[in-house]
């Protein structure tokens, strides 16, 4: 059936949605979208802003029928409305009754393990593409451990990804962060997001998270914790399960860390044991303290901030048989909202323009970037000034 959409964005008034917007505005004039959310005189003045020539629709998050009339007019669903557990539920389930992909910036683990338990099955029986994560979490892990999966013929044992970035934050995501402080029991398995029995003894051994402070002799630099590694790495670990039961195989035991990298020793410990009380105060009664000092929902960082940012991925590589390579991707721009808008705009396009997806025109489910988005994704985003490169 014919959509009348390629694209709608769900959130459109929020800061990254507008973010989105302007994306679209700049670089796409000729891409067929709408802006919708709950807010129809916000929704107004997003476009007034950005003097937006698409259509505007109201759709609340807590209303199924208003999100199926909205699911039902187009190829792809980008949603920036977060948080993702509270905002984006409801939607999900409208794009899989409607037979329309769906994509998200989400970090929001526990949520897309009940997307997985709800609508996975069914997204599969109808090629539907549900893709969250396709904002700076997840999009340079997963995207980056495939492409460095392929620079390799043969199977890979382990990468460990060590990330430095600069940029600031909103207070859309700081309140993603609080909401999701309570739920840290659950985030703590490794393989959360994971089919049924796709984890060997090997990976499980090979695959707790860890605060490891130590030289990285070939990036002459320190390795640290990093705040997303928990919520990425997990994304990672289901593309390769995903791509096993694809007949694609990362390697029959690949495992995967995550790290932040610093120039000393003394910075590394510093960031880490900073992330560590940031952690334990989110989990804390002083939570509610903190919280009223940070940026509110819709804040977040300057213009200056957020052309000023960047971030850079560098993925260490180990062959079964013991053949190493480094590679990397290099974005420029706030990480968490310049960036994050064009990898997610990208993810949308993917899903909307592409023919050649991997697993065919039927496959689907909830999925990850990497399985489900795979190498067309990895063309666009160079197009999109990304830089990948194997050193």
């Amino acid at each position: 059936m014919d959509k009348k959409y390629e694209i709608i964005l769900y959130g459109g008034t929020g800061f990254t949605g507008q973010l989105c917007a302007k994306y679209f505005k700049e670089n796409y004039p000729d891409l067929n979208w709408a802006i919708a959310g709950r807010n129809k005189d916000k929704l107004e003045e997003t476009k007034e802003k950005f003097a937006l020539k698409t259509d505007i629709l109201v759709a609340d998050g807590d209303n199924l029928e208003a999100l199926r009339v909205l699911a039902g007019q187009t190829k792809v669903v980008l949603s920036t409305a977060g948080p993702f557990a509270r905002y984006s539920d409801l939607l999900v389930q409208a794009c899989v009754e409607q037979g329309t992909h769906y994509t998200d910036i989400t970090g929001e683990n526990h949520w897309v393990r009940t997307l997985i338990d709800k609508h996975h099955d069914n997204a599969s029986l109808k090629g539907v593409r549900i893709v969250p994560s396709c904002g700076y979490d997840s999009i340079p892990s997963d995207i980056g451990a495939l492409y460095t999966v392929s620079q390799f013929n043969k199977p890979v044992k382990r990468i460990n990804l060590y990330q430095e970035m600069q940029g600031g934050a909103s207070g859309g995501t700081i309140e993603t962060g609080f909401t999701m402080g309570k739920l840290s029991k659950e985030m703590r398995d490794p393989f959360l997001l994971n089919p049924e029995n796709s984890v060997t003894d090997e990976q499980r051994n090979n695959s707790k998270d860890e605060i490891k402070i130590e030289k990285i002799e070939e990036l002459d630099a320190w390795s640290g914790m990093f705040v997303m590694a928990a919520a990425n790495t997990r994304v990672v670990r289901r593309s390769a399960a995903l791509m096993e039961q694809n007949q694609k195989s990362y390697g029959t035991n690949f495992t995967f860390g995550e790290y932040g990298l610093h120039k000393t020793k003394k910075l590394a410990r510093r960031a880490s044991y900073g992330l560590v009380l940031g952690f334990l105060i989110i989990a804390s009664p002083l939570k509610g303290i903190v919280r009223r000092f940070l940026p509110k929902p819709g804040e977040g960082p300057s213009e200056d901030v957020q052309n000023n940012g960047w971030f850079r991925s560098t993925f260490i590589a180990e062959a079964e048989d013991g053949e190493r390579k480094i590679c990397s991707i290099y974005g420029s721009g706030d990480p968490g909202y310049k960036s994050t808008s064009k990898l997610v705009c990208e993810s949308a396009l993917t899903l909307a323009r592409s023919d050649n997806l991997p697993g065919g025109d039927d496959y689907g489910g909830v999925l990850t970037s990497a399985a489900g988005l795979g190498e067309e994704l990895i063309n666009r985003l160079k197009e999109a000034d990304i830089d990948f490169k194997v050193h």
